[in-house]
C-alpha cells in the first residue's frame, strides 16, 4: 500500500499542480484551434491567460502559504530534549554521493537548526529521516548512513556517530514518520523535536501522531511567505513556485486524512 499511495500521489500532483495548469490550459486551446472549436479555444486560453498574470502580478503564492506557516510558531527551548528529528528535503543526496561537497536546496535550515540543537543538547539523539522521494524510487533505497548528504555533513560538523540515527528508506512523510517510529521506539515521558520547514509542519506533526509520537515538539524552520504588502507587482516564478509548494500541501493534508496518514 505505501508504494501505491507513492506512486499515485506523484503522478496525481503532476495533473493537478498549479504549474501544470498553464500547460493543460495552452494544450486545450492549441487543441481547439486544430479542431475547429473555437469556443473551446477561447475558454482556454482566456482562463490560461487570466490564471497566468493573477500569479504574475499578485502575491497569491505568499497569501496561500502564510497559513499553513502561522500554524507554530517558533517555541523556546525545553530543559531536556531525548531526541531531535530532521526530516529530509533539503538535500541533493544524488550529487553529495558523486563528490565532495554536500549540496542543499532551499530548505537547508532544516540542516542548520537540526545541528544548532544537537549542539545545544548534546545527549539527544539526532535522528534524520528522508530518503529517495523520486519516482523512479519504486522501493525504497536504503543509503548506507554515512553516504547520505546528512551523515556526511553532521559527521564534517562535529557530531559524533553515536549521537546520530539516519533513516535513509523513507520516500515521504508518512514514511517518515512510521519508520522513524520502528527505529527508536519512542517512550512516554519523552521530549522529541521535530525540524522541518514551516509549511510542512501542519502535515508532519498529524502524520507523527498518527503513526504513534505523542511527545513532539513542533520546531519550524525554513520560512517562505513574505510579509504581506498592498499593491502589484511583476514576479512570475517567485509567486508560480510559492503557489505551487503551498497548493501541494494543501493537497497532501487532505490526502493523508482521507488515508488516515
Amino acid at each position: 500500500m505505501d508504494t501505491l499511495f507513492f506512486i499515485a500521489s506523484k503522478l496525481i500532483w503532476g495533473l493537478i499542480g498549479p504549474e501544470s495548469w498553464l500547460f493543460i490550459g495552452l494544450t486545450l486551446a492549441a487543441l481547439g484551434l486544430l479542431l475547429g472549436r473555437r469556443r473551446l479555444a477561447g475558454w482556454s486560453l482566456g482562463l490560461t491567460l487570466g490564471f497566468a498574470l493573477s500569479v504574475a502580478i499578485l502575491p497569491v503564492g505568499d497569501m496561500a502559504m502564510r497559513p499553513l506557516e502561522e500554524r507554530y510558531p517558533i517555541p523556546d527551548l525545553p530543559p531536556e530534549v531525548t531526541g531531535i528529528i530532521v526530516l529530509g528535503g533539503a538535500e541533493d543526496g544524488i550529487w553529495t554521493v558523486q563528490g565532495p561537497q554536500v549540496r542543499f536546496n532551499e530548505a537547508a535550515e532544516r540542516f542548520t537548526e537540526g545541528l544548532r540543537l544537537a549542539k545545544l543538547y548534546p545527549g539527544a539523539k539526532l535522528l534524520f529521516s528522508g530518503g529517495i522521494g523520486a519516482i523512479g524510487n519504486i522501493e525504497a533505497i536504503r543509503v548506507p548512513p554515512e553516504q547520505t548528504t546528512a551523515g556526511v555533513f553532521f559527521l564534517e560538523q562535529g557530531i559524533p556517530p553515536a549521537q546520530m540515527v539516519i533513516e535513509s528508506a523513507s520516500r515521504n512523510t508518512a514514511e517518515n514518520a512510521r519508520l522513524s517510529y520502528e527505529m527508536m521506539q519512542p517512550q512516554p515521558g519523552e521530549t522529541w523535536i521535530l525540524v522541518t520547514s514551516a509549511f510542512h509542519m501542519e502535515r508532519s506533526i498529524r502524520t507523527f501522531r498518527a503513526a504513534g509520537w505523542t511527545e513532539l515538539l513542533p520546531w519550524p524552520v525554513d520560512f517562505r511567505a513574505r510579509p504581506f504588502r498592498w499593491g502589484v507587482g511583476w514576479n512570475f516564478a517567485y509567486n508560480l513556485r510559492q503557489l505551487n509548494v503551498a497548493a501541494k500541501e494543501y493537497v497532501g493534508l487532505l490526502a493523508y486524512s482521507l488515508t488516515g496518514r
